[in-house]
């Protein structure tokens, strides 16, 4: 994430308490036109991407993802725009290189020839989880939100820990496992679980309690380094916000918006939360993980789990608990209108997932290229 550019609103006092600033970390498939399968083409695309716009390309673990950030952004209208160049930039390097850019979860085909990225890290990762990352073709859309220092990013964390499972249910967008329908809406959520620490993270005191946790798995050998831990949300190592990984790469740029709005207003209601001296609520480790469960498999098309009270509850009633949960801080950013329609829209088209499938009736092949479609079209609601 850029921290560099898209510093136009808010006030000096405002960005120094937190939850105005955010930023967008899409990853993206590269298929090959011709036999629609992912391909080893990263470092090909990634030379020829456009230098100009807004945030930057990076490569990924595997030669057959790539990624985009955006610049620090205070609007939704200028995320947008920051997202939108990352995707057309990406999608048209690809295009040079006989390829597709594909905003799936996981690849609608298996991949053919995937390789782990060269490079001292990268390497190291896959030597150290093996067949868990050989054919790992994960795509996640991470959110940054900033905040004034770590132990607040904790603090936060604490507070969105319930709301995680929700987010993740509104972005299901990797049915497929490979050349088979998995049956759930993200499998990558499932393929995740095969990581240690994956899921919600424990509720943590303090920064310097959560440093400790981290140094300690890397010194038992189950992590590569402090920079990497496998929770759904996290004090980013790099920047000075708050990282929230739980969503599927999201199909199209409205989806991206969403999560971006949504988690930005969990964010602000937090601190607000936390001026009022609430924190964060304990979680039972076992609903956590049925709750993610849940979404990972329903999406918000059937049950989920309702953290604050630990008990059964349908998604739409999640979905609504969450939109009202953050009521005050959408309408306090002026995104209330924006959100509500993105919602509607969602709900109404049907979920990344829900969109495969469909596309899926006409054949395999027919579902990269809708993906393709859909990854860099910028028509929607929100545009």
């Amino acid at each position: 994430m850029d921290q560099n550019t898209g510093r136009t609103a808010g006030s000096a006092r405002e960005r120094s308490h937190g939850g105005v600033t955010m930023g967008v970390e899409e990853e993206f498939l590269l298929a090959d036109r011709t036999s629609r399968r992912t391909v080893p083409r990263a470092p090909a695309v990634l030379k020829r991407a456009r230098p100009d716009g807004p945030g930057h390309v990076h490569a990924e673990l595997l030669t057959s993802q790539v990624e985009a950030s955006t610049g620090v952004c205070e609007n939704l209208a200028e995320l947008r725009e920051h997202l939108v160049s990352g995707r057309e930039r990406l999608a048209e390097a690809a295009r040079e290189e006989d390829a597709l850019l594909l905003a799936a979860g996981m690849p609608p085909l298996a991949g053919q020839d995937v390789r782990t990225t060269p490079g001292p890290r990268f390497e190291a990762i896959a030597e150290r989880y093996r067949a868990v990352v050989e054919d790992y073709e994960s795509c996640g859309c991470h959110v940054h939100v900033g905040v004034p220092d770590r132990d607040t990013a904790i603090a936060v964390a604490n507070h969105l820990r319930p709301w995680l499972p929700t987010l993740l249910a509104l972005s299901v967008n990797s049915p497929f496992d490979g050349d088979r329908d998995s049956g759930y809406g993200s499998w990558r959520t499932v393929r995740q679980t095969a990581f240690p620490g994956s899921g919600l993270p424990p509720r943590f005191r303090s920064a310097a309690e959560h440093d400790r946790e981290v140094s300690r798995l890397v010194e038992c050998g189950v992590l590569v380094d402090e920079r990497m831990t496998f929770w759904m949300v996290r004090p980013s190592p790099t920047y000075p916000t708050v990282e929230v990984r739980a969503p599927d790469t999201a199909l199209t740029v409205d989806g991206a918006v969403l999560q971006a709005a949504l988690t930005r207003a969990l964010v602000r209601t937090a601190l607000a939360d936390l001026e009022r001296g609430v924190e964060g609520p304990e979680i039972e480790p076992q609903a956590a993980a049925a709750a993610l469960w849940s979404a990972a498999r329903h999406g918000v098309d059937g049950p989920g789990v309702d953290l604050r009270t630990g008990r059964a509850a349908p998604a739409e009633d999640l979905v609504a608990g969450l939109v009202g949960h953050v009521a005050t801080a959408l309408e306090d950013t002026g995104d209330a209108v924006l959100v509500r329609r993105l919602l509607k829209e969602l709900l109404s088209t049907g979920t990344g997932a829900e969109q495969q499938r469909s596309a899926a009736v006409r054949g395999r092949d027919a579902v990269v290229d809708f993906v393709a479609e859909r990854t860099s079209t910028r028509s929607g609601p929100g545009a």
